[in-house]
């Protein structure tokens, strides 16, 4: 590694034990990656990309040493969360319009049975002749 790469990953970890001490000089102070690159004076990506390590330090040392989730993971649980009631409430809608097909289908078939009953011409046996009035 260059000097320079030593010098970057030595200012992040500076800026991770300023982050994790509450003394923010360049950043908000918030535990996130965005502060934690604003705090050491690197671009977000370098973090991301070239100090991956350095990254999920960071994040283990904040669940370690504040007992807290770090943010982006609790963002990710509230949206697992939402997305699994979604799931859910659109399970038991595909279930209630299965439940609808099928008595759709039912409703149907009787009605086309019916039809089919009233179109066929009576039995023999079920006419009766008109008579002509006596005049």
């Amino acid at each position: 590694m260059n000097d320079q790469h030593q010098d970057e990953r030595a200012r992040i970890r500076q800026a991770m034990d300023r982050l994790l001490a509450g003394e923010a000089t360049a950043s908000n102070g918030s535990l996130t990656v965005v502060a934690l690159a604003a705090e050491a004076g690197v671009h977000r990506m370098a973090l991301l990309r070239r100090h991956t390590d350095l990254k999920n330090e960071f994040y283990e040392r904040v669940r370690a040493e504040t007992r807290q989730v770090p943010e982006h993971e609790r963002r990710l649980r509230e949206t697992v969360t939402r997305l699994k009631e979604t799931v859910a409430r659109q399970k038991a809608e595909i279930e209630e319009l299965r439940q609808l097909v099928a008595r759709l289908t039912l409703a149907s078939a009787v009605l086309l049975q019916n039809d089919e009953q009233a179109l066929d011409p009576p039995a023999a046996d079920n006419v009766v002749p008109l008579r002509r009035p006596p005049s």
